[in-house]
């Protein structure tokens, strides 16, 4: 704990303490829980990761010490000034926040269901990015991908409705942990594969895969929640600029009357050529300057996030400085990746990387041959099963959202428009 001092005490209970403390290097102020450590403190620390985004965990002789996000009474205030107007939801806690917005936990006043609101500041900030990730996230209904509920709009700000996966970032997990074990690593990559292959199935590429956007739900056996399309491009809209097909119904083309709206949604999308996301992630081809496929780019992010989860560091990091990117740009160019000698990975394993990690694009492995790959296929969790995922689908079609693409474009008309000062 040498890293932090202390600032105040915030609260105090039976097994616990709550205090402000700051980082002495950063200067960074947080909020520390001590929980005594004894029979119930693995309990205790379980159900704080459920309830809130921590930093890290710290461990004394007598305490397990939880860092989290400080958050004063002006900030719960303003918290609340943003939330003021949904008539359907109220305001549980904050979940993280970004160069986009901010994330809050949200209950539905009369259903008392959870859901995570992604509240963007009405004006410019509601550019193309956005309603590309509101277009394509609202076509997904797959049981490994955030369900979209709707987009609604707030005084200030426009609201992004999803479903609440309450076991938080995979990223944070392993955090926590080190490192998954294979077993542990097979079950979340399985999941990720299947909800990524119904994503392309919709003709749709991520392009931003990655630990932190790769959530778990609360159940006991977690199941693996992409999100995130912010950078997501469909080619069904850029291959044909004259029609747009309904992404949930796939309907004929739409009336000319709505030509202005198949303007719009066209130029949404084109053909990736841009470097997007983060590089630590990002295939070769995506570094190079050009156009590039962005489902097999996808599959190169797939293999890092393998790669981290069973070894716990980023695979094209320079062994001596992690920090500098360039050098790991050049890595990633240049596939230049080991396994530590100390990590123990099947030979299968080892089979699948090196087919997954290939500079040519064109020889890189698909998604029909991962799913085929003996290590994909050892231990498959029997969910993943097409006909399990069809029902998973007909049973939750009710809780899927009923806007349509119409619908939500007039919502983001709106939000763009500027706020009078």
């Amino acid at each position: 704990m040498e890293k932090y001092e202390f600032v105040e005490e915030l609260d105090a209970g039976r097994y616990s303490v709550t205090k402000k403390m700051r980082n002495i290097q950063t200067q960074e102020v947080v909020t520390m829980k001590f929980i005594e450590l004894g029979p119930k403190v693995h309990e205790n620390i379980g159900k704080e990761i459920m309830n809130h985004h921590l930093k890290e965990i710290l461990f004394s002789k007598t305490h397990a010490a939880l860092v989290m996000e400080y958050v004063d009474e002006k900030e719960i205030s303003k918290d609340r000034e943003i939330v003021d107007g949904m008539e359907k939801y109220e305001f549980v806690e904050k979940l993280g926040s970004g160069s986009f917005g901010v994330t809050k936990l949200m209950r539905n006043k009369n259903t008392k269901a959870l859901f995570a609101v992604k509240f963007i500041e009405r004006g410019p900030t509601i550019d193309k990015n956005v309603e590309r990730e509101i277009i394509n996230h609202r076509s997904l209904q797959h049981p490994n991908i955030v369900r979209f509920k709707e987009v609604m709009l707030t005084p200030t700000h426009l609201g992004i409705v999803m479903e609440y996966a309450a076991g938080g970032e995979l990223f944070k997990r392993i955090s926590i942990s080190g490192r998954c074990t294979e077993d542990e690593t097979r079950y979340f990559f399985q999941q990720l594969i299947c909800g990524l292959e119904y994503i392309h199935s919709r003709q749709i590429c991520h392009r931003d895969l990655k630990l932190d956007n790769i959530l778990l739900d609360g159940s006991k056996a977690p199941r693996v929640k992409i999100c995130d399309f912010g950078y997501s491009k469909s080619s069904m809209l850029y291959l044909r600029p004259n029609t747009i097909v309904d992404s949930t119904t796939n309907a004929a083309p739409m009336d000319p009357a709505n030509r202005q709206y198949d303007r719009e949604l066209y130029s949404l999308h084109s053909t990736p050529n841009t470097a997007v996301g983060s590089p630590t992630y990002a295939a070769p081809e995506v570094l190079d300057e050009g156009e590039y496929d962005g489902q097999i780019a996808d599959i190169w992010s797939c293999g890092v996030t393998l790669y981290i989860m069973l070894v716990g560091s980023y695979p094209f990091d320079h062994p001596n400085d992690h920090e500098d990117v360039q050098k790991t740009i050049q890595r990633i160019k240049n596939v230049d990746y080991n396994i530590p000698h100390n990590i123990k990975i099947s030979e299968e394993c080892r089979e699948l990387f090196s087919r997954i990690f290939v500079r040519d694009p064109s020889k890189r492995i698909s998604l029909k041959e991962i799913k085929s790959h003996p290590w994909f296929l050892k231990k498959l969790a029997w969910e993943l099963n097409e006909g399990i995922q069809a029902l998973f689908y007909r049973r939750n079609i009710r809780t899927f959202s009923h806007q349509s693409d119409e619908e939500i474009m007039k919502v983001l008309r709106e939000a763009e428009k500027k706020l009078p000062s």
